[in-house]
């Protein structure tokens, strides 16, 4: 029999790149490995079980979803350090699914959340085989933002019940603001809770911002727990705590699901699987490059498409790439997957020999862990800016801010795509246009708006139009031909429409060029082009337009077509460098 050589299995690097840098695994490559491991366990802990209560789970899960996708990905990811893993930004659209389909049973919660988890796989892989990448553009940086700033606000409110010792079953924003400021004016909280969560609070910002090497959030949950463990708040001060955990590994368990929660579940998964590719292209993209090597975006969603998947079997919930705990297997030293392997060994091996040592965990700790995931991504300063920017732009940012705060997280997201949408389709049917003219001392013939100070050539109309002609926006296209030829201040002989931007003509609007020139005919002007792309031209002839308003009367620019004009008709005009 002859001996296997992988080297020689070519589906390896396509399809599990994982396994082939495994498979070429360096001995110096081990320890910092190991040790990028063992740091990032210390925040994949605390940070899983606080996103698992911030979607509306129990905290153990949390750390199933942990597991599961960081061996996955070791396998199946193209990038070297990327930590796959619960994520703030969904915690939010996942609470907003699933919980009011479970109707307050936890057991319920956690089989939505696993088919949640399993339709975002599959949307994730059907994005990355299909190479649709292209659909996260929906979601562009403006939505992107308000969406991230309505979702840190939510997910922040829905923690402050853990800060304040305050229990809470409002969902929305607006009753969760309700209920927290009732509660407050009836005097009702601990301040015991208050007091850990704030100060944990604290320390986990000023340590990230003032000693970012230090293990920070682990130091801070050390503390905490400790505390609570030696003091024996639960008891002595009704201190909320984690409590007993189950012991062991996750379960198989295929999350049985009707097919009518499945249709409600699915518009959500194409949210996050869409949010998870933007998040996971920008970042596994960036290591590639400080990292000399390249990635497959396509592999690389279908790498979190079988991480998803797999975890929603093992009663996990939807996860993505993470920008807060990469960087730190990054700054560890972490030179390859093993370092995720690692991590995922250690948190197994506290289910099943270490759950007890989390039973103190204040939930205050987990809230203030949560909390400061949510400022770390909140960019208000991104709205600013884009308010002085461009007020268009902010109007969408803030509409998908105001929809996700105040309407719902996918309702809010889908209202602030229509609306972008319709932006797209106002700015295609109402395209800029000008008329160009010569300016002296300047190469090429310029917008007239911009330069008034432009000479324009006697009885010659030179019209820019700056996108494609289709049927929304051709009767728009021969309204403003007419204006600019009512408007111009000679008798006009020849309109040139200057067609550098149209990419295309459909059916509708070539009729209405051959109304125009029909038109234009009739009261003795002629109709021309310059620069009209090849393609367009011919989709032209093969309408027979070109039959109709002429096969000669295109130029391959502005200058030759002002050129022929000036051969053909006789006018007082003289360029400037002819002068």
């Amino acid at each position: 029999m002859t001996r296997l050589d992988w080297k020689n299995i070519r589906l390896l690097p396509g399809w599990a790149p994982g396994l082939t840098t495994l498979l070429h695994y360096q001995k110096a490559w081990l320890l910092p490995d190991l040790m990028a491991g063992l740091a990032l366990t210390a925040i994949l802990v605390p940070v899983g079980m606080g996103y698992a209560e911030a979607s509306g789970l129990p905290a153990i899960h949390g750390l199933y979803a942990t597991i599961i996708p960081l061996i996955v990905y070791a396998i199946f990811g193209p990038s070297r350090i990327l930590v796959l893993g619960p994520d703030s930004t969904l915690t939010a659209v996942i609470a907003a699914l699933i919980l009011p389909l479970a109707a307050g049973s936890v057991e319920r919660a956690v089989v939505l959340a696993g088919m949640l988890a399993m339709l975002s796989g599959m949307c994730s892989m059907l994005i990355g085989l299909a190479r649709l990448g292209m659909l996260a553009d929906l979601l562009s940086k403006p939505i992107r933002i308000g969406f991230l700033n309505a979702i840190a606000l939510t997910v922040l409110v829905g923690q402050l019940p853990k800060i304040l010792g305050i229990g809470s079953k409002a969902r929305d924003l607006p009753d969760q603001v309700h209920h927290l400021l009732q509660s407050v004016a009836n005097g009702q909280g601990n301040w015991v809770a208050l007091l850990i969560g704030s100060a944990s609070l604290t320390l986990i910002l000023l340590l990230a911002r003032w000693r970012p090497r230090w293990p920070g959030l682990l130091l801070v949950v050390l503390l905490a727990t400790g505390v609570s463990a030696w003091f024996d708040l639960a008891n002595t001060a009704h201190l909320t705590v984690l409590g007993r955990l189950p012991q062991g590994l996750p379960d198989w368990q295929f999350p049985a699901v009707s097919w009518y929660e499945v249709r409600q579940l699915l518009p959500g998964a194409v949210i996050i699987s869409l949010l998870s590719f933007t998040d996971t292209s920008v970042l596994s993209r960036a290591l590639a490059q400080r990292g000399g090597y390249r990635v497959s975006q396509s592999q690389e969603m279908v790498a979190v498409g079988l991480a998803n998947i797999s975890t929603g079997l093992f009663q996990g919930f939807a996860i993505s790439s993470s920008a807060s705990r990469t960087p730190v297997a990054e700054a560890a030293g972490a030179k390859t997957q093993v370092t995720g392997l690692v991590g995922a060994l250690a948190i197994a091996l506290l289910l099943v020999w270490g759950t007890e040592w989390l039973q103190s965990l204040p939930s205050a700790l987990l809230g203030a862990v949560v909390i400061a995931a949510c400022l770390s991504f909140a960019d208000v300063a991104g709205m600013r800016e884009m308010f002085r920017q461009r007020k268009m732009e902010f109007a969408l940012s803030l509409t998908s801010f105001v929809g996700v705060a105040l309407i719902g997280v996918m309702e809010g997201i889908v209202i602030t795509l229509a609306l972008a949408m319709l932006v797209l389709l106002w700015n295609a049917w109402h395209p800029y246009f000008a008329v160009l003219a010569r300016v002296d001392g300047t190469k090429g013939y310029h917008d007239i708006t911009r330069h008034p100070e432009g000479r324009r050539v006697p009885g010659l109309v030179l019209f820019r139009w700056d996108a494609q002609l289709f049927f929304a926006n051709g009767e728009i296209f021969q309204e403003q031909v007419h204006h600019a030829i009512a408007s111009a201040p000679t008798p006009t002989l020849r309109l040139v429409v200057v067609a550098d931007a149209i990419t295309d003509i459909d059916i509708t609007a070539a009729d209405m060029l051959v109304n125009l020139h029909h038109d234009l005919t009739q009261q003795g002007i002629e109709l021309w082009f310059a620069g009209l792309k090849g393609q367009v031209k011919d989709s032209l002839k093969d309408y027979g337009t070109l039959d109709l308003i002429g096969h000669d009367i295109f130029a391959p620019t502005v200058g030759n077509a002002v050129n022929l004009y000036r051969t053909t008709h006789s006018v007082d005009w003289k360029d400037w460098d002819e002068i």
